[in-house]
């Protein structure tokens, strides 16, 4: 399998009212070969930046990312064409009245025939057990349901990676174990954030982010002991003003 590089990269924003940028991510450099690749780490640790820099949506300040090859700066529009990416509210991808019709949107690209996209999207649609709901305003629908909708229009086209950012957020348990096993039976290389710390125990390997840094990188296992550590470890620190004892 090929795989994903990170090369010193940091990320930097700048901040209203601030002369100082924020650093989001600090001097990153990993090789990503694995097959599924869990990534963990509180709110606002630098998560969702580290995986909107695997398409472009994020580029970084310093350093370079290349994603089977292709730069995402330099091939934004090859690296989108083999990265999809699923949001974690997937009203925010779901652009179309129903299922079938944002199916048939992410193909519009790459099946001009419009009968022939009309059927394959129906064909993925039936793969992920989605038939059903595909003429259903996509707000009649529960949050399960627009995941795998989203999930499924992402797939549609095929993509060498997929990342999810974020994706059991809205799920019951019922749709959880149904995402948790697509997952396992998908073709394409996985990186997936997730505060699920069953399905980080899932992967191949896991990235713990702290403060803008990869803090640990391992196995599964080791890496969800290593989080419990860590956030144990802030639980137990002084309050901010609190005067030592």
């Amino acid at each position: 399998m090929s795989s994903i590089n990170f090369s010193s990269v940091s990320v930097r924003v700048a901040i209203d009212g601030s002369d100082a940028p924020k650093t989001l991510l600090r001097d990153v450099s990993l090789e990503l070969s694995e097959r599924r690749i869990g990534v963990i780490g509180a709110n606002g640790s630098g998560k969702s930046t580290l995986l909107r820099l695997l398409n472009g949506l994020v580029e970084p300040s310093e350093g370079t990312v290349v994603v089977h090859g292709d730069s995402t700066t330099a091939a934004v529009r090859r690296v989108r064409a083999n990265v999809g990416f699923v949001f974690t509210d997937p009203l925010s991808q779901l652009v179309m009245p129903t299922g079938r019709e944002d199916v048939e949107l992410s193909l519009r690209r790459s099946v001009r025939n419009s009968k022939e996209r009309a059927c394959r999207a129906e064909s993925v649609l039936e793969r992920f057990g989605l038939l059903r709901l595909a003429d259903q305003s996509i707000y009649e629908l529960s949050g399960g349901e627009r995941q795998l909708l989203a999930l499924a229009a992402v797939l549609a086209v095929d993509p060498k990676v997929l990342v999810l950012d974020e994706p059991s957020t809205l799920l019951d348990l019922r749709n959880r174990e149904l995402l948790r096993r697509t997952i396992a039976g998908l073709d394409q290389q996985v990186v997936m954030s997730t505060h699920d710390l069953d399905l980080a125990m899932d992967m191949d390997r896991v990235l713990v982010v702290e403060a803008g840094r990869i803090v640990f990188d391992g196995s599964p296992a080791e890496g969800v002991s290593f989080y419990r550590a860590l956030c144990a470890a802030t639980l137990d620190a002084p309050s901010l003003g609190q005067a030592p004892q």
